[in-house]
């Protein structure tokens, strides 16, 4: 027996037919082997990566493993090597029980491509069971008046070895009187029958004691005795009938337990006790039969004992013997029943999982296979017959490979930032009426692709940021979300190269890279920078990886950080401004106006005037918000000839800042008293200080000569231009239209030859107005009206020199000369027009043009 395992061993025969079938993707094949049964663990079975034309080193790489669908893994791969060899020892008899031909059904999976092979080894029986009888005696009554040919069933010997190693035949220790026939069932099967060969005598020998042996065929032969025990009777001369021989019934799988398979009807010509008949089983039914069936002894009725399973055995034999109560010499005949079991579709298709690709790429083409599965049913015939789909509306179908094999397969792109996964309901459902399903659930994960770039929730931010704030201040965040995963969704932040002021935008501002907050590399100033603007880019960190960006509008808020700047009047050699005040001003008459800047903006430059304190209060009245001192009565002998005014210029800001001047006038008499004063003159004009006090008396008379002739044109012209309105000036008050001939004549008196020019180093917004005298030193003159006044006054101020620069929009000084309250319509011509023609007057811009209008006062186009 040790040697026939070595030769198998050492030997291995492949059977080679490779049933190729190729879906989806798949490689699938067929390979059978013959093992004998009982090997030991680690005997080789076949070189399986030869066998396959497999590469011995990507073995482990591609997973090759083997899956089978019995409990016990009797066979595995040695992947270092590729030898199949034997796992488990393999008992046939208990794999397989008596079935003929024993496979141990296998697949081979290979993965990265995947791959399957179907393997069936065929475990070959060896002999390694002897054949046995259930019982250690068999007793035989047998009546003398047996005839010779008389045939008596023995029990048969039960043999688990299958083919030639079972019970192959029966011998009969030798004697006078019995001899042994050996007959062969359907499933080839033997049994024995003791016969008759000569007629028995009681009283020549009351018991013959036989032995019978029961050999297999196996090499070498095993075999098993029992011992015969025959008891001669005496004579019972009828025998029992049965109606058949051979009975054919058929009987449903799964039928209940007390069904009556078949009901025997005997018949026996004696009377009495010798005709009345008993039923049961003859001693050849194998045990498996007394276990599923049972005999009525009495009236023959054989029914169901236990449960019938059509895939157990689809056939069964059942004999039985019939023997009267003719006393202990009767002897008993017999019948065969045969059982076809009819198959129920009692068994649910069962799916296997054999393999699974999970988690799948998202950006996994149509076609590619996810995994394999395969069906098994019990049943045969249409009750086995499968049908797989998938009960759900995916992106998924089956595909049948070969039989009952199918390959799930990607049938439309995935998209995980959709669906991130799948838990897919696959239902096996066989043929049989009623029709058996099961459902297999395969739960399948989509791993993400890098297929969605970073998005801001809008493509541009608009931020307010309150000026002086601190470095390292929070200015904004900003938020871009990426529906990929894991590493595809990290998002990383930056600012974009750009300029801000001629400035890189990255010494403004920066930006946390983790979370998008921004923040102010310096303390902002609105009088600088009033906005900016700056783009953010979200990277994520995929491969390749994918970005987005967004504008950010950053406002600067200006805050209260100004204080008003007094820019008019000027304090003159310390902290006080003077001014020179005519003791015959009228009231409600402007005596000087006090102009304040603010740096910032908004409320936070809008200006107030108070009078904080002054010599007479009831002198001065102050506006509060265009800061213009008038006087509110006359001047008096009695009033203090210095007059001081504290005033306080202080914005609408939370907290509000300010500033103060203090100014101080004095009263004079008159204008003679006024004009010796003047000292603040240019440094050429100082060489000489007599001619130019000669110079001003005669600039003033001109300008008043200038006003009266202004006032006469516009009277003739208004007179004769009276329906002409849209000439007039509404801004100023007066309907008056200045003609070009009549200044023209007025003008030519004064043998003055005035020139409309412009001077590049005068102050702009000025008109130069000259003529050629004597005098060969320019003055320059204001001429404007005095700015929101309700009287549309003239005003003439000092004489101004190129050579220094104009302190602010102020509309008076110190030390000039200064007239108010003359309107055009009211100036006298207290100045002689014959030194008009050496002086240079100086118009600021009036409500238009004045260039054109001063030109037609000199008559020229």
């Amino acid at each position: 027996m040790m040697t026939g395992k070595r030769s198998w061993a050492g030997t291995r025969q492949v059977l080679c037919f490779i049933a190729v079938s190729c879906f989806a993707n798949l490689i699938s094949g067929q390979i059978r082997y013959r093992i004998p049964e009982e090997l030991k663990h680690g005997a080789f079975v076949a070189n399986i990566a030869d066998d396959l034309g497999l590469n011995v080193s990507k073995l482990t790489a591609r997973r090759l493993r083997i899956v089978s669908g019995a409990s016990t893994q009797y066979l595995e791969v040695n992947l270092g090597n590729g030898i199949l060899f034997v796992n488990e020892k393999i008992d046939r008899e208990q794999l397989c029980g008596l079935i003929l031909t024993c496979f141990l059904h296998l697949e081979v999976v290979i993965e990265n491509p995947l791959e399957l092979y179907r393997i069936e080894v065929e475990i070959l029986d060896i002999n390694d069971n002897s054949p046995t009888f259930l019982r250690k005696d068999i007793f035989l009554d047998i009546v003398e008046s047996a005839l010779p040919g008389t045939r008596f069933p023995l029990e048969s010997a039960h043999d688990p070895d299958v083919g030639t190693n079972s019970v192959h035949t029966y011998r009969l220790s030798p004697n006078d009187h019995f001899i042994l026939d050996v007959e062969t069932r359907s499933d080839r099967s033997k049994f024995a029958e003791l016969v008759l060969d000569k007629m028995l005598d009681r009283e020549q020998q009351q018991t013959h004691h036989l032995v019978l042996t029961a050999v297999d065929g196996g090499v070498p032969k095993r075999s098993g005795s029992i011992l015969i025990t025959v008891n001669v009777l005496d004579a019972n001369d009828n025998l029992p009938v049965f109606e058949q021989t051979i009975y054919k019934v058929s009987l449903e799988e799964n039928a209940p337990k007390g069904a009556l398979v078949l009901t025997l009807n005997a018949s026996d010509l004696d009377e009495g006790s010798n005709s009345e008949i008993e039923y049961s089983f003859s001693s050849h039914t194998p045990p498996r039969v007394r276990e599923l069936f049972n005999v009525d002894s009495h009236t023959g009725e054989i029914r169901v004992k236990s449960t019938i399973d059509h895939e157990e055995m689809n056939t069964y034999e059942i004999y039985i013997q019939a023997k009267d109560k003719g006393g202990p010499y009767a002897i008993p005949v017999h019948c065969k029943i045969l059982v076809d079991i009819i198959d129920v579709n009692d068994n649910a298709p069962e799916v296997i999982l054999t393999s699974l690709s999970s988690p799948v790429m998202e950006d996994a083409m149509i076609g590619t296979v996810i995994a394999l599965i395969s069906v098994t049913d019990l049943d045969s015939g249409e009750n086995g017959q499968i049908n797989c789909v998938i009960t759900q509306e995916v992106p998924f179908r089956l595909q049948s490979s070969f039989k009952n094999y199918y390959t799930l397969v990607t049938t439309a792109p995935l998209d995980r930032e959709r669906v991130p996964e799948y838990n897919i309901t696959i239902m096996a459902i066989d043929s049989g009426y009623p029709s058996l399903s099961t459902n297999k659930f395969i739960f399948l994960k989509v791993s993400d692709v890098n297929d969605n770039a970073p998005r801001f929730s809008k493509s541009s931010y608009t931020v307010y940021v309150t000026e002086n704030n601190a470095p390292g201040a929070t200015v904004c965040f900003v938020t871009a979300l990426d529906p990929d995963a894991n590493q595809n969704a990290y998002l990383s932040y930056s600012i974009m190269d750009s300029t801000i002021h001629g400035l890189p935008s990255k010494t403004y501002v920066s930006i946390n890279s983790d979370n998008g907050n921004v923040y102010a590399l310096r303390s902002f100033d609105y009088e600088q920078l009033t906005d900016f603007q700056i783009q953010i880019q979200a990277q994520d960190a995929g491969f390749p990886p994918l970005s987005g960006s967004t504008k950010v509008n950053v406002i600067i808020l200006d805050q209260n950080d100004n204080v008003p700047v007094i820019v008019s009047p000027k304090p003159r050699n310390g902290s006080v401004a003077r001014h020179k005040l005519s003791q015959s001003l009228h009231p409600g008459q402007l005596v000087i106006k006090v102009i304040a800047t603010d740096a910032d903006s908004g409320q936070n430059a809008k200006l107030s005037y108070l009078l904080l304190r002054a010599t007479d209060p009831t002198l001065f009245n102050l506006a509060l918000h265009t800061g213009e001192i008038r006087t509110t009565r006359r001047l008096g002998d009695r009033d203090i000839p210095k007059q001081t005014l504290l005033i306080l210029v202080k914005d609408n800001g939370q907290p509000p800042l300010s500033a103060t001047v203090t100014i101080v006038f004095s009263i004079m008499e008159n204008i003679t008293d006024i004009l010796p004063e003047i000292s603040n003159l240019p440094e050429n004009a100082e060489q000489n200080s007599a001619l130019l006090f000669y110079i001003i008396i005669t600039l003033g008379c001109i300008s008043l000569v200038f006003i009266v002739a202004i006032i006469i044109v516009a009277t003739i012209k208004c007179h004769q231009y009276r329906n002409n309105a849209h000439n007039c000036n509404t801004a100023v008050g007066n309907c008056c239209c200045i003609q070009h001939s009549n200044s023209a004549d007025i003008l030519q008196t004064s043998k003055t030859n005035p020139q409309v020019t412009t001077n590049p180093k005068a102050p702009p917004d000025f008109l130069e107005v000259g003529g050629s005298g004597t005098v060969s030193q320019a003055y320059y003159y204001k001429v404007c009206l005095t700015p929101e006044s309700a009287k549309s006054d003239f005003t003439f101020l000092k004489p101004y020199s190129p050579g220094k620069p104009e302190g602010g929009t102020s509309t008076s000084d110190p030390d000039g000369v200064e007239w108010k309250g003359y309107s055009p319509k009211r100036l006298n011509t207290d100045v002689s027009t014959a030194s008009f023609n050496s002086k240079v007057i100086k118009f600021r811009k009036w409500n238009g043009d004045l260039s054109s209008q001063v030109r037609y006062l000199f008559g020229q186009s």
